[in-house]
């Protein structure tokens, strides 16, 4: 469980419980909130704020830090929080509800290059946004006061 389950456990148990995600709050200082895009049978398509589900007896700082680096390819100068705990619950069977923990999170000099440089080669799967995106997950919007 530690290192992941096969899908169809994984989803048994988000029909008995609810999952723990992290979301990461990265801001650019004079530019705005990083986001990814996500094509997901779940959430939809759209701009995310990069997150994932805590595993068993994963230290929450821990998967905080993979997220960063699985989905941004960073390393973290800091971490805050969580800064705001939220709900979310779906109607749907599979991935219906979940307790997100938002965390935010500093970059030194040096992974605010790789950000911009991870931008500028795909803008279409990470970016900058000083606002929130029209586009954004439907699940997401309750994160719109924070970008």
């Amino acid at each position: 469980p530690e290192i992941g389950l096969p899908d169809e456990i994984f989803y048994l148990v988000g029909r008995l419980t609810p999952y723990v995600n992290i979301d990461l709050l990265i801001k650019i200082p004079n530019l705005g909130s990083v986001l990814t895009w996500r094509d997901d049978p779940h959430t939809g398509s759209g701009w995310h704020i990069p997150g994932g589900i805590v595993r068993l007896r994963e230290d929450i700082h821990e998967r905080v830090r993979k997220v960063a680096n699985l989905e941004l390819g960073v390393e973290l100068e800091s971490i805050s929080g969580p800064i705001e705990v939220n709900q979310i619950i779906s109607k749907q069977k599979e991935r219906s509800h979940f307790i997100s923990l938002l965390f935010s999170a500093d970059l030194d000099s040096k992974n605010k290059k790789i950000i911009l440089k991870r931008v500028k080669e795909n803008p279409g799967q990470i970016n900058i946004f000083s606002r929130s995106p029209d586009n954004i997950i439907k699940w997401h919007k309750i994160y719109d006061h924070k970008i």
